[in-house]
């Protein structure tokens, strides 16, 4: 479980394949206080931690995962925002994030807004539901805040989020552009409400 509060922006040394997808990954933790199996939030995806060095960690990404999120996240040289999982007493500052990623999301434009970036992110149009003003959503493992909700033109939904200058430059929010791929993933207690209303229509 993760907050979606970016605590460090790593970079892919290495993408080897194999069975699956061997990442080796440069970060600045204290890789001496992470152990082997220990969950990372890797830019919205739970992956665990298969073997470690001095300022390196290694992770396997399976076939499903590469299947089901941004694929230009995982070459190498890649910038990713990196979460290390929640623990029992620590400030929840974002909110409730499984690593589960919903949907491949594309940035359909940026504009500034004061200090702050304005983003627009097109989705597909099942996450519509789960989707509210002034709800959470998760963005490349960044909580965030939903500004507004439509359908667009072309049947997918579109909503936009603000990026402030702290966010920018502390995550690899700052430097997208339009037509780029995000990983998303919608707020796990409206997936469940989804659900549940699904349920009982059937």
């Amino acid at each position: 479980m993760f907050t979606g509060i970016v605590t460090d922006v790593g970079t892919i040394r290495k993408a080897e394949q194999r069975g699956d997808l061997r990442l080796t990954i440069g970060t600045a933790y204290d890789l001496a206080t992470v152990d082997l199996g220990a969950s990372i939030s890797c830019s919205g995806v739970c992956l665990t931690v298969v073997d470690k060095g001095e300022d390196w960690f290694a992770v396997d990404v399976s076939g499903e995962t590469l299947s089901k999120t941004a694929a230009d996240h995982w070459q190498e040289g890649a910038r990713l925002n990196l979460e290390r999982a929640l623990r029992l007493g620590d400030e929840l500052g974002g909110h409730i994030v499984t690593g589960h990623v919903d949907a491949v999301a594309t940035v359909v434009g940026t504009c500034p807004e004061g200090d702050s970036t304005r983003i627009g992110i097109s989705v597909p149009p099942a996450l519509a539901p789960m989707i509210a003003p002034k709800g959470s959503v998760t963005l490349d493992g960044v909580s965030l805040t939903v500004n507004e909700v439509r359908k667009a033109e072309d049947g997918n939904t579109h909503f936009a989020v603000n990026i402030i200058p702290h966010t920018a430059s502390h995550t690899t929010l700052g430097a997208v552009r339009a037509g780029r791929q995000l990983n998303v993933e919608i707020d796990v207690l409206a997936r469940y409400l989804d659900r549940m209303l699904t349920a009982r229509a059937q």
